[in-house]
């Protein structure tokens, strides 16, 4: 890897002389029905809207096109699933196919373009067929993580407000398998917002109970649709009609829901995959992730079908299903050229199989990179996954709102060399700057607040679904000219942005972005507690678990095992297994300031044994010490 070798600089210079000519040029791998009458519109939307005028359609481009073109044999989807014993291949014309099915299946439920479809689905093909339906037919899909409890899935049914649900009767996890109709119907008790139906996909681990009237069972509605030959065409769309929404972490109150367009989206995506990901088309790409995640989004449904790759839907774990070998199984068995998960997985492995012996069993010939996001990835394992695959293991950084990187390391055009730690550098469409409270950048090295100059680039969110002044309010008031990331961190004196951690209450668990104002939430609602504080502490395996301190109501006298038991359950059951809370700590009081505010990055601290200085504004200084004791006690901390 050699800075002088790399496009990248050439490349990014270009974007930051014409970014419309850049973007225009990108824009000329994609197929429109009618083109842009303008690049970049800076009077439309709240901070301008790309390709605006422009006629497409999502699916054409992930599908028709690559059949038209003489693409149709070739595998597109690969179904993997250890959890199932199963595995299958679709090629283009096969997921064409499925998709002008289901497309056709949607519109006798009367889904029309605008209309909202949530799917609440396990990683199987038909979520992904699901997705590509809906972007045919100009349904506005909003794809819910299956791990989420019911609470969680009915804010968003209430805020989508769909017209179908698409779902599954169960997950499956490593010994257990997960019922999801429960779920569902609960959800849609909860919600104020009721769809009209709901299509249900009965797997053969459990069946479903259906409710008469609402319910429909997925594959008697597919056999229905084949005997009828109903098949349905591409509906036209402007580039600025949204293609999705997807909720951004949050158990309380109204959710975020992030809109990602239809044809700046597009751009981007198919940008990415020759220039960062380095990958061909025909090629075998993986994204190791869900597609209730914006990974799952990006890069398992739609980057890899517009570049017309093969894709790998994956339906295990990293380790355990069987062993800390299954990557390395999967790329082998597919010949994967290139790969994308979170730097949990590697972690998961590095601590099951040190050594990396499984790794000797596996012809890994035709892998050629891995890319990790979705948290920090740390020096450590970054270190060991290079030592291990002797391939570049690139770290990269972006967000939900953002759709696709906001810095990394280019390999399409030229990897650059690795800093540890880093995230390596701005792609083309991201102004970076580190800046203070008052929005002064700051100096090389000191790490501020990362913010990104307006205009994003085409492929970020454009606004929160029916929300547009909270978009205004969370993302660009506090920062002018800004789009605020609420991340921490750096750049160096070569460029190389360095991200820190969170600058809120969002703690990453395994890649998971959570809440611990909404634990908290939770935890206070058991009837024993009278205050409680939520953060996040060092985890080797998850990067951060949740931990929580608890104060009781005077006059309980309940054993404190049986209480942590409870909120661990309780928390379990309000916001799902995804918090990995585990961690419930008895105190009998919280260090607080004097104007009463709970010192969480304080305790937090000491919680992960780093040095600590007494705050200059604490109400009283021995509470410090009893919450050292209680975390020694639970064997936590220095």
């Amino acid at each position: 890897m050699d800075a002088r070798t790399s496009r990248y600089h050439d490349i990014y210079a270009h974007w930051q002389r014409d970014p419309q000519d850049f973007w225009g040029e990108a824009a000329r791998e994609i197929d429109w029905f009618e083109p842009a009458k303008k690049v970049f519109d800076p009077d439309a939307g709240i901070y301008g809207r790309w390709f605006t005028g422009a006629v497409c359609n999502t699916c054409y481009n992930a599908l028709d096109r690559h059949v038209a073109s003489g693409r149709g044999a070739q595998a597109a989807l690969i179904y993997d699933s250890p959890m199932a014993g199963t595995k299958q291949g679709y090629s283009y014309e096969e997921v064409l196919f499925e998709v002008k099915t289901l497309a056709a299946m949607l519109k006798d439920f009367g889904v029309e373009k605008g209309d909202r479809v949530i799917l609440y689905m396990p990683m199987v093909p038909e979520a992904v067929f699901g997705m590509l339906a809906c972007a045919r037919i100009g349904a506005v899909h909003s794809v819910v993580f299956g791990g989420f409890a019911a609470k969680e899935l009915a804010t968003r049914i209430d805020d989508a407000k769909p017209k179908l649900i698409l779902s599954a009767s169960c997950g499956l996890e490593p010994g257990r398998v997960v019922q999801y109709k429960p779920l569902l119907d609960e959800a849609i008790n909860l919600a104020k917002a009721k769809p009209q139906a709901c299509v249900i996909l009965q797997r053969p681990q459990a069946q479903a109970g259906m409710i008469s009237g609402r319910d429909h069972d997925w594959r008697d509605l597919r056999d229905a649709a084949i005997a009828a030959k109903k098949s349905a065409d591409c509906v036209p769309l402007l580039a600025t009609d949204p293609l999705y929404i997807l909720y951004t972490s949050g158990t309380t109150g109204i959710p975020k829901g992030v809109v990602r367009d239809n044809g700046g989206h597009m751009v981007a995506l198919k940008w990415s995959m020759k220039n960062l990901y380095g990958v061909e088309p025909g090629e075998v790409y993986w994204a190791a992730s869900d597609v209730g995640w914006v990974v799952g989004h990006s890069y398992i449904v739609y980057a890899p079908l517009f570049h017309g790759c093969t894709t790998i839907l994956y339906e295990g774990k990293p380790v355990g299903t069987p062993d800390a070998g299954a990557f390395w199984r999967v790329i082998a068995e597919h010949g994967c050229s290139t790969m994308f998960t979170a730097p949990t997985a590697f972690r998961a492995i590095k601590k099951e199989d040190p050594q990396g012996k499984l790794l000797a069993q596996y012809d890994l010939s035709k892998f050629r990179a891995l890319f990790l996001a979705g948290e920090r990835a740390d020096p450590d394992t970054l270190q060991w996954a290079e030592n291990l695959l002797r391939r570049p293991v690139l770290d990269h950084w972006w967000q939900t709102e953002t759709g696709w990187c906001i810095a990394g390391n280019p390999l399409g055009l030229g990897a650059l060399p690795v800093k540890h730690g880093s995230a390596t550098v701005p792609m083309p469409g991201y102004h970076i700057d580190i800046v203070d409270e008052a929005c002064k950048p700051v100096a090389a090295g000191t790490i501020g607040s990362i913010v990104v100059k307006l205009p994003l680039p085409p492929g970020c969110f454009p606004t929160l679904w029916q929300q547009d002044e909270r978009f205004k309010e969370s993302y660009l008031n506090e920062f002018p000219g800004y789009y605020k990331t609420a991340d921490a961190g750096y750049k160096d004196a070569d460029g190389y942005v360095f991200v820190m951690g969170r600058t809120d209450d969002i703690i990453n668990v395994a890649g998971h972005r959570l809440s611990t104002g909404g634990m908290e939430e939770v935890l206070a609602s058991h009837p024993d507690v009278a205050e409680c504080a939520v953060m996040g502490i060092r985890d080797e395996l998850k990067g951060e678990v949740p931990c929580g301190f608890i104060v009781l109501k005077a006059g309980v006298n309940r054993e404190p095992a049986e209480i942590e038991k409870e909120i661990v359950a309780l928390v379990r059951e309000k916001i799902g297994p995804v918090a990995a809370f585990k961690l419930a700590i008895m105190v009998k009081r919280l260090p607080k300031t004097r104007s009463g505010k709970i010192l969480r990055g304080t305790m937090k601290k000491i919680a992960d044994g780093d040095e600590w200085k007494m705050p200059a504004t604490i109400d009283d200084p021995a509470i410090l010490e009893e919450i050292g004791a209680a975390l020694k006690g639970k064997g936590v901390g220095a």
